[in-house]
């Protein structure tokens, strides 16, 4: 009988495994300003949107933590005063095997997000509507880019420290 051989060992790549355990909202605050403050003439909704991503090792093998934070800010266009603001971490928590050590930082980064996205995006939808405003449907994010971006940003801070004499 012929013993199976690690994928490994013949140059496949190794078998990936990823679970979603949990989903949750970790963090959230929305404060309707229009609302507390009044508008006075014609609104014109300009909305910015910030992304950061955490992620975390968990005391369990193979367990991780990735967390997207997204900061909303819509302002009105003429005036530039707040409308609102949606302050939101969304965490996920994932099972993740056959990943290689050199690697799962960016798939914990990039694959993990993506795939809670979808309800990051209802939820932020929910929120707006039910806070008097038309829902949010933000646009797909683009986690690969956003990611070699943070790469290059920490890249070139690196460059502009001063090195000290040895």
């Amino acid at each position: 009988m012929a013993k199976a051989k690690d994928p490994a060992e013949n140059g496949a790549a190794p078998q990936i495994s990823q679970r979603v355990l949990a989903q949750y909202i970790r963090d959230m605050s929305f404060e309707n300003v229009m609302a507390q403050k009044g508008v006075k003439g014609e609104v014109a909704p300009e909305i910015a949107v910030q992304v950061n991503l955490d992620a975390r090792k968990r005391s369990t093998e193979g367990q991780f933590e990735v967390i997207t934070k997204l900061k909303v800010t819509s302002s009105n266009k003429e005036t530039k005063d707040i409308l609102f603001l949606l302050e939101l971490e969304y965490a996920g928590i994932f099972q993740i095997e056959g990943v290689p050590e050199d690697q799962i930082h960016p798939y914990l980064l990039i694959e993990c997000p993506r795939i809670t996205f979808p309800f990051l995006r209802r939820v932020v939808s929910d929120i707006t509507r039910d806070g008097g405003f038309p829902p949010l449907n933000l646009e797909t994010i683009d986690f690969l880019a956003l990611y070699r971006n943070e790469l290059a940003r920490r890249a070139s801070e690196k460059k502009a420290e001063p090195k000290a004499d040895a």
